[in-house]
């Protein structure tokens, strides 16, 4: 890897942070209903285009240059699984057990169906 792809990645990676921020602000503002939407949504959006991203390179119409600058910089920015590991922890502090575990649990199979779903599209380009 050179440095220009490096450079890029972390701009990358900057974007992928500030549209995580601009999503997760724009689900909170509408849904009040004490779970963290906003985390989910973009977990699994971004579990879908990083999926997507990876089948379009396995098809070869995506360079792993690219692959990098837009799967582990934007996307690796986008993607928030620390937070969602916050917001269980939080749960299970205010003994919302449901939540907690629909939190950990229920995204990571959403998360992983979803990334699968989007290699199969992109390998099927």
């Amino acid at each position: 890897m050179n440095a220009g792809i490096f450079l890029l990645a972390a701009v990358g990676g900057g974007i992928g942070a500030a549209l995580r921020f601009i999503g997760d602000g724009l689900i909170m503002r509408r849904v009040h209903s004490g779970y963290p939407w906003g985390t989910l949504v973009i977990n699994a959006t971004g579990s879908l285009i990083l999926g997507f991203l990876t089948g379009l390179a396995d098809s070869s119409l995506l360079t792993s240059s690219w692959l990098f600058i837009l799967g582990g910089g934007v996307m690796g920015g986008y993607t928030t699984f620390s937070t969602a590991i916050v917001d269980t922890v939080h749960m299970l502090q205010k003994r919302t057990y449901g939540r907690a575990v629909w939190n950990a649990f229920g995204m990571l199979v959403l998360t992983v169906v979803l990334a699968l779903i989007g290699l199969l599209l992109g390998r099927a380009l």
